[in-house]
């Protein structure tokens, strides 16, 4: 399953980039682009779920368990909008940073691969008895591709955040935290947040009717509150302009 994905990822794409004049690879390279990156639809999705919560706690239930693959029937308000926190930060390493550092180093076939492994992921990448097996060798190997990335992830989180978050609570907090998460990866990214903001984050949640514990991540100095999405999405931004920044400052110099 793996091998063929990444070949569907890269021979059809690269039969037609090659058949194509400089315009035409540059356009599909483009919409390639903007395919793999989904800073905007996590912006949309993460605003949904405030939206809905604001509405109704069951509306926000429902909204939230589009993005999630924990149970939501019983959170509380709070339990959702750290969800919500959770997803975003660590998505953008999933759905920003990653796919941008593939593309950088490959180009757009790059980020295909990226985005083709990542999917498997999320959809047969689970420790339960039906996928658990199946799943084995794309969770693995999105592990592998997501190292590096996540944590140029926190870094850039930490370092795009001065002047507006903690940045001192937020490295203490990756370095202190970032392997507490039970993929070896998302933990970077998620304890990044939690420092800069202050909150805790992580925890036991039900999947599948299964309680699966889990380590927090960060301290509680304050309540989560529903502007912590806002500022979460704040962060995300600010973590994909410095990485932009910094690679068009490379590229200059070279």
């Amino acid at each position: 399953m793996v091998i063929i994905n990444i070949l569907i990822a890269i021979i059809p794409v690269q039969i037609l980039l090659s058949r194509v004049d400089r315009n035409w690879y540059n356009a599909i390279s483009i919409y390639i682009a903007y395919s793999c990156v989904s800073a905007r639809m996590l912006h949309y999705e993460a605003f949904k779920v405030k939206k809905a919560l604001s509405e109704s706690l069951a509306a926000g239930r429902k909204r939230l368990s589009y993005i999630v693959g924990r149970e939501t029937d019983n959170l509380t308000r709070a339990e959702i909008v750290q969800a919500t926190v959770e997803t975003v930060a660590e998505n953008t390493s999933d759905g920003v940073i990653a796919p941008l550092f593939y593309m950088i180093i490959f180009g757009p076939i790059g980020g295909l691969v990226y985005k083709f492994v990542n999917t498997m992921d999320s959809m047969v990448g689970y420790k339960n008895e039906k996928y658990r097996y199946i799943g084995y060798y794309p969770a693995r190997i999105d592990d592998l591709f997501n190292y590096i990335p996540a944590r140029i992830t926190a870094l850039l989180m930490c370092m795009s955040s001065i002047l507006g978050f903690d940045v001192e609570r937020g490295f203490r907090t990756m370095m202190r935290d970032g392997r507490k998460h039970s993929s070896p990866n998302a933990g970077y990214p998620e304890a990044a947040v939690a420092g800069l903001l202050g909150i805790e984050l992580g925890g036991g949640n039900y999947y599948n009717g299964v309680f699966v514990e889990k380590p927090t991540i960060g301290r509680p100095e304050k309540k989560i509150e529903m502007r912590d999405i806002n500022r979460t999405v704040y962060i995300m931004y600010r973590t994909e302009a410095l990485f932009l920044m910094i690679y068009a400052i490379f590229i200059s110099m070279v």
